[in-house]
């Protein structure tokens, strides 16, 4: 009987998914719906569709549990992080002035706005193949983010799980893309947000936390080593290193994925893009703040030893340990149904805009420049073919045995680490120039590339610098960063100047306010 309750409790949230993805997709026509939505999304609709882009089971799974178990309590920074750097800062500094230039110069993607602020083809093309092969490893460990609560909480299959938000996803793009996806994320950005508020309600006041009073406990309770993550450890200069570089890259490295960047492009005008900076900020905080919250309790549900040794008789894998901290909640079924369509939601809405950026990425920037006469409707189509491959291919992915926290690293690391100095600069500094863009991109790939090279290596090898690099994903994605804005500066500083050809479309500093388009 629990079982049905929450069977049936998902099975509303696919129906409301299929209604939306029907009436909805009436209304996408051109190509421009598909991918931008026809540049007429309100604040609301913009906001709720960044957030829930943004956080997924991977977050809520892979990191929340990840951050609990190395830092305690610290792990919340993670969260907050995201709130002040990833939502209300990157809205702050980005949303206007992205709005305004794609806008006017009619961008749809992200290796669109390179190549036009450049005047570099080539830029375009290499921007979208690494785009589109290396949102597939991200992708992929949305999938299992998921698949590992619904084994842990029903008892069901993996591949059954991976197999449902595959065909939803596919459904929300294939109806209608950008369009679809935006109004589907509305209701999911709801859920997502009712669902935290009662799962944390829920968790503070079950038996293994023990209310504030246990929290207060637990808040209070010292590692007497640097490694025992109890309440707030004593983390030593390592550890400290470990936890500012996953803030940073959970934080800042929305700054350069294409599939955030692009919520940007489908604002309708200045005015729902100053407000879409609160909503946003305030989703964060409850959504991303309230999932590392309920990961850092873990050492009040489970011993150091089931945490941290291999070979204790009770061990639990990383991706395993927030969902069985939800088991362990004594959560009632209707609630533990909700808490699914919450990460189910959370799931479809990332997996569709990372799908759709892949996609039309590789239709509009790829396919397009080989063959110039290809239709708008042809294109559309092409588009939805391409995201249920890229749905397909992210299945297959996410059955190899990679931890979901190292498969978003390389991804998010990878993409953010080429491409956001490139994209953030060039709306601010005239005079970034076309060499100073590649020594960026190049120096940033080859840097961030590292560990999931080394990841590879692994199938070969058990040395161990090779599995130490393997395992810093998020460090090397922070040097990517940075080194590729200090390669920018420098470069173009130190070469001749941009020319007006380059700098044709720079923004000026004055937001118009324009009609949709």
């Amino acid at each position: 009987m629990d079982k049905i309750a929450i069977w049936v409790t998902i099975g509303i949230y696919i129906i409301l998914m299929a209604v939306i993805g029907i009436t909805q997709g009436k209304k996408a026509k051109s190509i421009a719906d598909i991918t931008v939505g026809g540049r007429n999304a309100g604040a609301w609709l913009s906001a709720l569709s960044y957030g829930t882009a943004y956080f997924s089971a991977v977050m809520f799974v892979g990191y929340a549990g990840g951050t609990g178990k190395g830092y305690g309590l610290w792990g919340i920074l993670a969260g907050l992080g995201n709130a002040v750097f990833g939502s209300w800062l990157a809205w702050k500094v980005l949303a206007r002035r992205t709005r305004d230039t794609s806008y006017r110069l009619k961008i749809k993607t992200m290796p669109q706005f390179l190549e036009k602020r450049y005047s570099s083809e080539s830029m375009r093309l290499f921007a979208c193949i690494v785009i589109f092969i290396f949102l597939i490893p991200y992708s992929a460990s949305v999938y299992k983010g998921l698949a590992s609560v619904a084994e842990v909480l029903l008892g069901i299959n993996v591949d059954i799980c991976m197999i449902i938000i595959a065909v939803v996803a596919a459904l929300l793009l294939v109806f209608g893309g950008y369009l679809v996806q935006a109004r589907a994320d509305f209701m999911q950005g709801i859920v997502m947000m009712f669902g935290v508020a009662l799962l944390i309600i829920c968790v503070v006041r079950c038996d293994a936390v023990g209310g504030f009073e246990g929290l207060k406990e637990y808040a209070n309770t010292l590692g007497t080593q640097p490694s025992a993550s109890n309440g707030l450890p004593k983390l030593n200069a390592s550890q400290w290193i470990s936890l500012w570089a996953t803030v940073l890259m959970t934080s800042f490295g929305t700054w350069g994925l294409p599939q955030m960047v692009t919520k940007y492009f489908g604002i309708k005008d200045d005015k729902q893009a100053k407000k879409g900076i609160t909503i946003s900020t305030f989703f964060a905080f409850l959504v991303a703040g309230g999932g590392y919250f309920i990961g850092s309790l873990c050492y009040r549900y489970f011993t150091y030893a089931q945490l941290n040794d291999p070979a204790d008789p009770g061990y639990i894998a990383q991706d395993y340990i927030v969902p069985n901290m939800l088991k362990e909640s004594g959560l009632p079924s209707v609630l533990l149904g909700i808490v699914l369509v919450l990460l189910i939601a959370a799931s479809v809405s990332t997996l569709c805009s990372v799908t759709l950026t892949a996609s039309s990425t590789l239709t509009i920037d790829f396919i397009k420049h080989f063959k110039k006469d290809l239709s708008g409707e042809k294109s559309s189509l092409i588009i939805k073919v391409l995201c249920v491959i890229f749905v397909i291919c992210s299945y297959v992915i996410a059955n190899t045995d990679t931890a979901i926290l190292d498969m978003m690293s390389y991804s998010w690391g990878i993409i953010s680490g080429s491409f956001l100095a490139p994209y953030v600069v060039a709306l601010y500094w005239k005079k970034m120039n076309t060499k100073g863009a590649w020594a960026g991109i190049i120096g940033g790939f080859v840097i961030a590339v590292i560990p999931a090279a080394a990841k590879l290596m692994t199938s070969f090898t058990a040395n161990e610098t090779v599995v130490w690099l393997a395992g810093k994903g998020p460090v090397f994605a922070c040097i990517a960063m940075a080194a590729s804005i200090a390669l920018c500066f420098i470069v173009s500083a130190s070469t001749k100047a941009t020319n007006e050809k380059e700098t044709e479309f720079f923004y000026t500093g004055d937001v118009h306010k324009v009609e949709a388009k």
